[in-house]
């Protein structure tokens, strides 16, 4: 027993750095029937996500209140606020370079199975794709969608789930913040309409410490990555 307490303090020590990081195992609790049908048999592989992409309570020293979210798109990681200096830490799926942004938002919508409509320029990029796809396990938006808005306007970017789950921890988004369907659902459940939203851009780069005077920039399109393969490979007979 003893040297499985070791085992289990240096590996926290390892994931969080100075931080002390505890698995917060994943729960369907908070699933509702819908959920619980639609995930349990996705239409997508199942992956396994690397331990220190998984959901951990972790020490949060930064100055954002509770509630709020901070998006670290460097290390790939998005906390959710927690009172005592704590915060839920998930692992993301962020923008590639060309995509990445940074700012200050608020959450302006929020929406359980969200449906896609895909824009005319992502058609001719994306090559064929349906004009309209329903919420589903199916669908790239997965099975939440947080929407960000700077004022009364929607930035089109978004919070959301995703059929691509082997990918948390990597760069390959247009822009949007992707979570494991079972870490946004945790997420939606706490995270409350008007809280403010702050990514942090790249290591080094001006906007790495993003103040409430900078706001993300509008998209003119949609920003979701979408890959055709995978997207054949999740539809079946809709493509």
């Amino acid at each position: 027993m003893a040297v499985r307490g070791i085992v289990f303090l240096l590996s926290g020590l390892l994931l969080g750095g100075c931080m002390q990081a505890t698995l917060d195992p994943v729960s369907d609790a908070n699933f509702t029937a819908r959920d619980k049908k639609l995930l349990a048999n996705p239409p997508y592989e199942k992956a396994t996500i690397p331990l220190t992409y998984q959901r951990h309570v972790v020490q949060y020293h930064r100055k954002e209140a509770p509630g709020s979210i901070l998006v670290d798109t460097a290390e790939r990681y998005l906390y959710y606020v927690l009172p005592d200096g704590k915060a839920m830490r998930y692992g993301v799926i962020v923008g590639e370079d060309a995509q990445a942004w940074s700012g200050v938002a608020k959450v302006g919508r929020k929406e359980e199975w969200p449906g896609w409509t895909p824009t005319e320029g992502e058609k001719k990029r994306l090559g064929p794709l349906p004009n309209y796809v329903e919420g589903g396990a199916h669908n790239p938006m997965g099975a939440r969608g947080i929407y960000l808005f700077s004022g009364n306007q929607d930035t089109l970017f978004r919070i959301h789930g995703t059929n691509q789950p082997q990918y948390i921890g990597q760069a390959i988004s247009s822009g949007c913040i992707r979570l494991t369907n079972e870490d946004v659902i945790d997420l939606y459940n706490r995270v409350k309409m008007g809280a403010i939203v702050v990514v942090l851009g790249p290591k080094g780069s001006e906007n790495r410490v993003a103040s409430a005077a900078t706001r993300p920039r509008r998209l003119e399109r949609s920003p979701i990555n979408w890959n055709l393969t995978q997207s054949r490979r999740a539809w079946g007979s809709l493509n």
